[in-house]
């Protein structure tokens, strides 16, 4: 084999082992030969039970609004008329490691592996046999102070998210955080939940259609995401094909001028 033919295999050689194919990059791919439009059913969203740390925004409305105003710590304050993460963060109800929230008059009341719901119909409950009448007209509304989850890794913006609704998939959560990076690994997303029951950690493809059907597709508050780097990442010859070349040029030119030099 000749020097020319060795570079050039060298060349081809680096070009397809160091790119990143098309196929890793894009989500959600029907990897099934049929042409046909398939439709996907997502995995059924359980209902979210209470941890410790969770923060509560309750709000009690009656009638009479001055019945229940010592209740509402929640109500916003200001011109906005909104509430921002901050208030909710230091006027909410927190969860504490003894899984209770300190409400006033009410006391403490146990939420630890509640729903929304149950602890709703708890406290309206509680209300009406302490407090008020049913000719009051008592209403209560409970919801997490935000929709909390942490990402670390490949994607463009790192940390601790919090989105202002009910439910959030990983596809929302990615998006929410700048999207993955070019090397970052998209069929090897790891999900870490804490559950009443301990920790979960589990790996999803988001490079196939069928990840909407994995029960860690739709995200639970608090989840942990991290996205692993590629291993094109380590090898540092580019994440395209014309950064590959560009990148063997380069050796190829430096490994010259050394035979050169010390051929001299």
């Amino acid at each position: 084999m000749t020097k020319k033919s060795f570079y050039i295999l060298l060349l081809i050689n680096g070009l397809f082992t160091s790119c990143i194919p098309v196929k890793d990059l894009v989500y959600l791919q029907d990897k099934n030969t049929s042409t046909e439009q398939n439709t996907i059913a997502e995995a059924g969203v359980k209902p979210y039970r209470l941890q410790a740390n969770d923060v509560l925004s309750i709000s009690i409305k009656a009638i009479d609004p001055k019945l229940v105003s010592i209740f509402n710590t929640t109500e916003s304050s200001g011109t906005s008329g909104g509430k921002n993460e901050s208030s909710l963060y230091f006027d909410g109800f927190t969860v504490d490691d003894h899984g209770n929230i300190r409400m006033p008059l009410l006391g403490e009341i146990n939420v630890i592996g509640y729903t929304l719901e149950e602890v709703r119909v708890k406290i309206e409950k509680k209300l009406l046999e302490e407090y008020f009448k049913s000719e009051a007209n008592i209403f209560v509304t409970i919801k997490l102070a935000g929709f909390r989850y942490t990402i670390n890794g490949e994607v463009g913006s790192t940390g601790t998210k919090t989105l202002f609704q009910n439910n959030v998939n990983i596809m929302e959560a990615i998006a929410n955080s700048g999207d993955i990076t070019t090397v970052g690994n998209r069929k090897a997303v790891t999900i870490i939940r804490q559950t009443p029951t301990g920790v979960q950690m589990n790996d999803i493809d988001l490079t196939d259609v069928n990840v909407m059907k994995s029960p860690y597709y739709n995200l639970q508050p608090n989840d942990y995401i991290y996205v692993k780097p590629l291993r094109q990442k380590t090898w540092g010859t580019g994440q395209t094909g014309i950064q590959s070349i560009a990148t063997i040029i380069t050796l190829l030119s430096l490994a010259t001028t050394v035979y050169l030099i010390l051929k001299n």
